[in-house]
């Protein structure tokens, strides 16, 4: 054993590198690993993010060509068709379509269920807030001027969440929520 130690020191003393591309390479090899996790999982949370942004923008204009819908008799039906809007690109997808505080359409892992008073879609509001608390407040005249500045008019909200599922879960790069 003795003997065999001291050949080793030799050939390192005396510049022999056997094994060196193995070494570095092993040392090397979970620092690339744990980074090419990281950056798959940073991919995903983008793509699920370009989902979203997709969804809303189809469900967005599909609410300006059919604005006139923005009623009573076919408001539950437009949030119904908004909400399948939004869940076709995503079966995760989690939300709510609230057509000017009348008719709605909740979305539960891709599936919508109808809801809302439908008389409501007829009136005119002045929505307050901000997206994650908005408040209708009471029904005004149309185009009449709100304490905003704007003006009353009919509106649909529109509120989606996607879920990113991290594929490498042990290394926790990404909290899902």
């Amino acid at each position: 054993m003795r003997r065999y130690l001291k050949r080793i020191w030799r050939r390192l003393a005396n510049g022999h590198d056997d094994g060196i591309a193995a070494m570095e390479f092993a040392l090397l090899t979970p620092a690339f690993i744990v980074l090419l996790a990281g950056t798959v999982d940073i991919g995903g949370v983008v793509s699920t993010k370009f989902r979203l942004d997709t969804a809303v923008a189809a469900a967005s204009n599909f609410v300006l060509v059919n604005a006139s819908s923005v009623s009573s008799s076919a408001g539950a039906t437009l949030a119904t068709n908004i909400a399948s809007v939004v869940t076709t690109s995503e079966s995760t997808t989690n939300g709510s379509v609230v057509v000017n505080n009348g008719p709605t359409a909740t979305i539960s892992s891709g599936s919508a269920s109808s809801g809302g008073t439908a008389a409501n879609a007829d009136l005119c509001y002045c929505p307050t807030g901000s997206t994650n608390s908005l408040t209708w407040g009471s029904a005004v005249g149309c185009g009449s001027t709100c304490a905003s500045g704007l003006l009353a008019g009919k509106f649909v909200l529109i509120t989606i969440n996607y879920t990113s599922q991290p594929v490498f879960t042990k290394f926790n790069f990404m909290q899902t929520q």
